[in-house]
Parts: C-alpha cells; structure tokens; sequence
C-alpha cells in the first residue's frame, strides 16, 4: 500500500483523497454503466475504425507527396528530395482513446523546417486538397488563434493543423513530447503541437488508462447532453474535460469508472474556483515561452475556471469561461452529484443522468442572432466567425449591466428548414442575476451592448454579400418553431430536477431587455403565434439592430389573393432603404406614441399607403406588439345599429371609433377570414435594410371600421387622413 501512495505522490500534485477499492456494488455499477455507454452507441464500430484508419493513411500518403514535391521544387538533392517526410499524428478524442462513431478527427501535420504554414500549408497544400474528389467543405482559417484547415474527406469531417519543426527531416519516431521540438518555433506552432502534447501527458499521469477512458467518456456524453460541452462558446471543451476527470482519477487511484463519475461530481460541487486544477506542477523552461502564472501575470489573475494542461508551456486551457457560463456549469455539476447520489441509493438509473437539458424550456427570455448567407459555403465560413464571437457577446452583457443580467449561451446552432437562404440561428437565454432586488420598472437596455457586437463581427476580412446577421428578442412562448422537436406541443409541465431548479431562477415576471417592457398579461402570453420571418441585415449597413427589435417579418410567403379579398402584394427591394417621406403631423403623433411605448424606432418608418379608402366595416383586428406578440384582438362585430364599434375579449384593449371612413393604412399582412370580413396582421418595419429578404408591403382594400387601437404594450394611433 504504501508504494502504491507513492507512486500516486510522484504523478500528482496532492495526496489521494481516497486509496479505497471497489466494493461488490461498485463493480455492479460499473457493469451497469459500460453496458449504457455501449446501448448509446458511444463505441465506434470496427468498420467505422477502419475507414477512420484508411483515410489517416490517405492523409499521410499526401502530406509526404507534397512535401517531397516542395523539396524537388526548391532544388534539395535526390537523397534530400528521398529522405524528405511530413507526419500525421492524431490529438484529442482520437488520441486519448475516446473518439466514438462520426467523430472528427483532430490531426496535426508535423513537417520539414522549410515548409512554411502560411503559404506551403494554406496555399499549396489547400491547392492539393481542392483538387480530390473525395474532399469536400474545404476551409482554411489561417488567422485563428490555432491556424486550422477544416474539411471533410470521404465523409469524415478532420480539422488539420500544421506544425512546422527546426528538422531538415523529420523521423517517423519523432518523440512530440520531448521539449526539443519547441526550440526555434513560434508562438502559433507551439499551439498547434500543444494538443498532441498534452494529450500524451494525460496519458502518462493517470493511475489507470482504461478506467480514465471509461469515465471520460460517459462524462463527455453527459456533458454534451447537459449543453455544456463547448469551448468556444465558454463552456470546457474536450481536453478541459479529460484533465477535470484525470484529477479525480489520480485522488481516486483505485477508483472503477462508475466510482470516478460519483466522485467527479462529488469533488468539483465542492471546488473553490479560481483555485487552479492541475495534474503536475507548473514547469518553466529556458526556452522562455509564457506559461500560466496568476502572480506574475496580470491577465492570468482574471481566469475564473482555471484548468492547467500538464504540458510545457503550461497554459489555462479554460480562459474562455465568465462568470455566466461558470454559473450554468455549478448548477449542472450540483445535478450531475444529485442524481449520483440517488444512484448509489439506488433510487435513480444511470438513464436519469444523462436527460437532456431543456434549454429552451428554462429561460422566459431569449436573444436570438440569426445568421444568413447566400450559399452553404459562405454560411460555413460566416458562421464559424460568428460563433468565435459569440462568447464576446455574453461577456459585455455582463460588463454593461455590472453582472446583473446572466446570460446562457445554447452550445450548437440551430437551422430552419423551411428557409430558401442558407440559416442558423444561436441562442442565449437571459435571467436577472439571482438575490438581485429589482424595481417595478426597471430596464436593461442593451441595445448599445448589441451594436458593439454588431460592430465586432463586421471585423470579418472575407465578409461577403449575402453574409448577414440579425439579433433580437424573443418571448419563450414565442419561440421559432424549428427549434423545438417534431410534434413537441409546448406546455408547463414540471420537468427534471435540474432543469426545475433553472426554471425557478428564471427572470421575474417585469424583466426588461433592451428597453422594451417584457411584463405582459398571460392572455397575451398564450397566444398562439408562430414567430415570423425576421428581416436580416447586412453586417455593412449604417443601421444595427436592437435585441428588442422583434418587429421583423419572418412568416410563409403571401397568398396575392384570400378568398374573396383583393389585394396588391408590392416587393420590397433586397438592399437598401424604403424611401423617406416628410414627416406629417399624423405621422408625428405616431412617433410620440411609439416613444411612449418603449419602441425603439420611430414609427413613422411604418410603411404607409396614403388615402386608402375604406369601405366598410371589419370584426377582427391583429397587430404585432414591440415585444414580439402577435396580439389577436379577437374582436366580435357588432351590427351598425350599435354604431360599428367592436367589443373585445380582452379587456385590456381599449378601442373607440373614428367618425372618418379613411385613415393611413400599415403594412400588414392577411391572415384569413372570418364571417366574410378580414383579419390584419399589423406589422412594423423599421425604416434601416431589408437586404437579402423577400419582405413585403401589402396594400388591402380590407373591410375595416377605421377606429385607434391601443394596447398596453405597443400604443399604434391610426391616425385619420382628413
């Protein structure tokens, strides 16, 4: 026993927690488990690994012609031209042992000092790529933070990183752990062999590999299940993880891997974050290149989930986490340990571990930034800049609303199929921070916040037409339908533990985004809408969009005629701006009511058809309130011998008549109709772009009661023409 503590002294920087073996129901937990992991189909298939190894054969047979043909090109001698040799090596998933079925693969090309990343690698070697059939979705990113090529070969999607070493030749036992592979690189090389490095590490400073993999990957899994499974959006990423479970299996050296979930849940609840975890000391060499040191370094004091890769240089593998995404993960982590706890009680499943978390069913309020491009390959690129920003936008809502307004980034994208363009959309849900006393009336307005995220992914060097972004605000209730699953019927019925706990920490009733009220009545709430159609807008205009700003048409294309009701739909142009027109006095008491009412935009950018003449009389009115409602007034007509005025079921609505048969008609559109007459959508459109949307004005010659409608969300006068 005690040479085994020994040993365990000598690969981690602590002492054990525990030296304690599995007991009998420990073992059959385990048994429980691996037959779950493997029922989930989380175990590649021995076809699926041998295409995996074919195409890193593949890969390797072109890395070593390219290079052979770049040393004849650059007058080497044959024997130098024969012994010239690039490598292929694997890092993540693959590399520890974890990679399941369609996973990527993560590769790293190790070449020749004279093979250069910026025009060999991304012009050259693209060059080859572009030209193979079974290579499709080819991208280079030359200027991220780790230069990557992504693509996909026969299927497998790879992302393909370069290195370039101080070697003439480079061995095919080249040892990439060694430091010696270090010296005379640069910062961006040094990244790009940090994976394979640190990957190597792991391996090397865990008690047990086997029981390491098991428990990496059901926490991988569970991870991915609970929507905290993403780096780039400031959550862990892959090797986070693996270096948080490869801890507790060095406090745990004779842990099995259903022990080590228990325990990881067990110990990281109970962590006292900033406080570092790492699996060695932090080493310094004379090669001078910075390593992860809060007493030194200023920047590394601001970390607030530090997690250490074990490899020289020792870095902070977790710097994207703030402090909204660290409050998403504890609360996780606290019902990851409860349910471990009912396990061990044997009063829960491992089934019950790994619910997915409701995300959309979690939060009252939502942004949403859609991302829009002419083509699947600009979108590809348009949105892999977008989500590299994204991140920046969860930390300047903290920055601007001084950590009162929490937000929770969704961790994938979403797409609506019934779109023409190529789409996806992420997600953040947004709450006020939790024991913060807030005031009838109080906003966060965050619209200045959005612009300065606008602004930042206009940064893009190869933005092209077509690529374009819209951010608004949206009412879980009012929800685009792509994003719930086929034939899921929205309700509130209690949920999971987990996701119940997120749900009573959800924003109280009067929370306000972007200086619009989101108080609202729940008749209101519960109204059946489906959310249109936004306008998207070109990352180039003058003009950014407020997160309020829901007043954006994103419906089903127009019907030119419903029923019997004529009406004339006018296109609006892709690009550009509906003309301006002199501001009347009817359209300044439109103005004054929209300031009243909190809306963004002046509404005399209301599109508006003059002098429309209105016949007769209508029983239902609809329009779009500034928080994204679709309010159906739902009125009933009454006959002209009370006067043509509606009654209405909601008594909120306060409606009188207007002793003129005319008045300025606002875009709008039909809906369907009811006993003969017209139900009108009134639908605002700011007056900045439309590029790119097949938007619409309608002109209707509807039957209509000319009256001023009013509601307690969005005051729109319809002012008379006399």
């Amino acid at each position: 026993m005690g040479s085994a503590e020994g040993l365990v002294n000598q690969i981690g920087v602590t002492k054990p927690i525990s030296m304690a073996g599995p007991s009998a129901a420990d073992l059959q937990r385990t048994r429980e488990l691996e037959k779950f992991l493997v029922d989930s189909g989380l175990y590649e298939s021995n076809d699926e690994a041998a295409k995996r190894e074919a195409v890193l054969a593949r890969l390797r047979e072109l890395v070593k012609d390219w290079v052979k043909q770049l040393t004849r090109l650059r007058g080497y001698t044959d024997q130098m031209v024969e012994d010239a040799n690039a490598l292929i090596l694997t890092f993540g998933s693959c590399r520890l042992g974890v990679n399941g079925p369609g996973a990527d693969i993560d590769a790293l090309c190790v070449g020749p000092s004279y093979i250069s990343r910026d025009e060999d690698f991304f012009y050259i070697f693209h060059d080859i790529l572009a030209q193979l059939e079974e290579v499709t979705e080819l991208q280079p990113i030359p200027d991220a933070h780790v230069p990557v090529m992504k693509f996909k070969f026969d299927g497998i999607s790879i992302d393909l990183l370069y290195a370039s070493v101080s070697f003439l030749v480079v061995p095919e036992d080249l040892d990439i752990s060694h430091v010696s592979v270090l010296y005379n690189v640069d910062e961006a090389t040094v990244r790009s062999l940090n994976g394979c490095r640190v990957a190597d590490q792991i391996l090397k400073l865990v008690p047990d590999a086997e029981h390491f993999r098991t428990a990496l990957r059901c926490l991988r899994f569970w991870a991915k299940k609970r929507g905290v499974y993403s780096n780039v959006t400031g959550f862990l990423g892959g090797v986070n993880w693996a270096i948080l479970v490869a801890r507790v299996c060095q406090l745990y050296p004779n842990a099995i891997p259903s022990m080590l979930v228990s325990r990881f849940f067990r110990v990281y609840t109970q962590w006292r974050w900033p406080n570092p975890v790492m699996l060695c000391g932090i080493e310094e060499d004379e090669l001078g290149f910075p390593v992860w040191d809060p007493r030194r370094n200023h920047r590394d004091r601001t970390h607030r989930m530090p997690i250490i890769t074990p490899a020289y240089p020792c870095m902070n593998s977790s710097y994207n986490v703030s402090p909204s995404t660290l409050r998403v993960m504890m609360e996780q982590l606290e019902f990851g340990n409860k349910i471990c706890q009912d396990i061990e009680l044997n009063k829960a499943r491992w089934s019950t571990l790994f619910e997915p978390y409701m995300f959309f069913e979690s939060y009252k309020n939502y942004l949403q930034v859609d991302i829009i491009a002419a083509d699947a390959d600009d979108l590809r690129a348009w949105r892999g800049w977008v989500e590299s920003r994204f991140r920046q936008l969860t930390l300047m809502i903290e920055r601007d609303t001084v950590g009162k307004l929490q937000c929770h980034p969704c961790p994938h994208d979403l797409f609506d199929p019934s779109r023409q363009r190529a789409h996806c959309a992420f997600f953040m849900g947004l709450q006020r921070k939790q024991g913060e006393v807030s005031q009838e009336g109080q906003q966060f307005d965050i619209r200045a916040t959005v612009d300065e995220f606008r602004n930042s992914i206009n940064m893009y060097s190869y933005w092209k037409p077509g690529m374009d972004i819209c951010v608004s605000h949206v009412r879980r209730k009012l929800l685009p339908a792509f994003v719930l699953p086929e034939g899921y019927k929205r309700s509130r019925l209690s949920r999971s533990v987990g996701d119940q706990r997120a749900q009573s920490s959800s924003s109280p009733k009067d929370e306000v985004i972007g200086g619009s009220s989101l108080k609202r009545k729940r008749s209101s709430e519960d109204v059946d809408g489906q959310l249109g159609k936004r306008r998207s807008h070109s990352p180039c205009g003058p003009v950014s969009v407020s997160p309020d700003s829901v007043l954006h048409n994103f419906g089903s294309p127009l019907p030119e005629r419903l029923g019997s009701v004529e009406c004339d739909v006018t296109p609006v142009s892709d690009s550009g701006s509906p003309p301006e027109h002199g501001l009347s006095d009817k359209k300044k008491a439109l103005d004054c009511d929209s300031k009243e009412s909190g809306l963004a935009i002046p509404a005399s950018n209301v599109s508006v058809v003059e002098n429309l003449e209105i016949p007769s009389t209508c029983n239902a009115v609809s329009i779009l309130t500034s928080n994204g409602l679709y309010r159906d007034l739902d009125s009933v007509f009454k006959a002209n011998e009370e006067g043509g005025n509606c009654s209405s079921s909601e008594e909120s609505v306060n409606q009188s008549s207007i002793q003129n048969n005319s008045f300025e008609a606002v875009s709008g559109l039909l809906t369907k109709i009811r006993g003969g007459c017209v139900k009108g959508i009134v639908a605002l459109q700011d007056g900045s772009e439309t590029n790119g949307i097949n938007g619409v004005t309608l002109k209707a010659n509807i039957a209509a009661d000319s009256r001023t409608i009013q509601d307690p969300v969005l005051r729109l006068s319809l002012a008379t023409t006399a």
